[in-house]
């Protein structure tokens, strides 16, 4: 494999697996095991029946309790412990035996981004759930499933396409993250002080309104 190969799989599979690590698993070992993609010697454990057998049995455990509201969010919060650290070590292991601390370097860079497409996972699904209905638990679900599917089929089959949609996703995981913490922590505070446990959060001011605008709700002034 060229640089360019090595670096779309080392990334990709860190990527897929902040969003669903055992996808990731069992499609790498599926293509690996099929002659498809030539693995490196590092990840050519992912093409053992066994693995194989137990990501696919949890992808399957994992394709229902996504799909739950509430439990979605619970299943994101224990693989928090989970998908960062193995997406650093299939990162690690792609890049195959070329030293220390290529190794070293490919694994914080891909623990990184598989903690970035976690959290922008996860906090997505938070805010999907304020809404009571389990539709848009269940389109969030297999939309993710695809996008892991068909990111890892286009990092192994067109590198450099995949490094430009990376490059795109990362960017614009940038902007969201920063407003989904903000919107999430409004959130907890006004469930909070549904319980009496805080005081209810500031109201959320329209950037466009006008001084004027927010003097009249302030006072409380009805025109007629």
């Amino acid at each position: 494999m060229d640089a360019v190969s090595i670096i779309a799989l080392s990334m990709g599979a860190a990527w897929a697996s902040g969003i669903n690590l055992y996808a990731t698993i069992f499609m790498l070992g599926y293509m690996g095991l099929t002659g498809n993609i030539t693995l490196p010697a590092e990840l050519e454990v992912l093409t053992n029946p066994m693995v194989m057998t137990a990501a696919g049995f949890m992808y399957c455990v994992e394709f229902f309790a996504d799909k739950i509201p509430g439990v979605d969010s619970g299943w994101d919060t224990i693989h928090t412990f989970i998908r960062i650290p193995a997406g650093a070590m299939l990162a690690a292991g792609a890049v195959g035996d070329v030293g220390v601390a290529m190794e070293l370097t490919s694994a914080l860079l891909g623990g990184t981004l598989a903690a970035g497409s976690h959290a922008t996972k996860s906090g997505t699904r938070l805010l999907i759930n304020t809404s009571p209905e389990p539709f848009t638990n269940w389109t969030a679900s297999i939309s993710e499933d695809l996008l892991v599917i068909g990111g890892l089929w286009v990092a192994l089959n067109h590198p450099v396409l995949f490094i430009i949609g990376l490059i795109v996703f990362i960017l614009l995981m940038i902007w969201l993250l920063p407003r989904l913490w903000r919107l999430i922590k409004h959130i907890f505070r006004r469930i909070g002080s549904w319980l009496g446990l805080c005081e209810p959060p500031p109201p959320i001011v329209n950037p466009k309104s006008t001084p004027a605008d927010e003097s009249d709700n302030t006072s409380g002034n009805v025109r007629t």
